[in-house]
């Protein structure tokens, strides 16, 4: 499925449903720094934070803590199974964070890889 807003087949918005919801959700919570949200200035995560660290095991730490801070307090509808963070061996100035969660109500499990640069301030 494409990216951005699309057109249901009944000529509504399509939306995403159920584990893809989820999903969606996780990924939106972890690249929406605290402060970006007039409404909610507390949601996010504060990976942005690590812009221009050196990609060692300290920020490495850093970033695991702060994925499981924001998904512990946003995201209660899953169970963390695993988060780990290391530097891509092909790209130095990039930390990959792999999350593997479960989601409560289907036990749906999930892994994700998400990448963060630490030279630019974009997810």
């Amino acid at each position: 499925r494409a990216p951005g807003l699309q057109a249901a087949p009944t000529g509504r918005l399509a939306t995403v449903a159920e584990d893809a919801s989820v999903r969606q959700a996780v990924l939106l919570l972890l690249t929406t720094s605290p402060g970006e949200r007039v409404m909610r200035p507390d949601y996010g995560c504060n990976l942005r934070s690590l812009l221009f660290s050196p990609n060692d095991d300290t920020t490495a730490g850093l970033a695991i803590h702060y994925v499981r801070q924001a998904l512990q307090r946003w995201e209660p509808r899953i169970d963390v199974i695993a988060v780990d963070a290391s530097a891509d061996p092909d790209n130095p100035s990039r930390l990959d964070i792999m999350l593997d969660y479960r989601v409560r109500a289907t036990g749906w499990t999930e892994r994700l890889t998400i990448p963060v640069d630490l030279t630019t301030d974009a997810p």
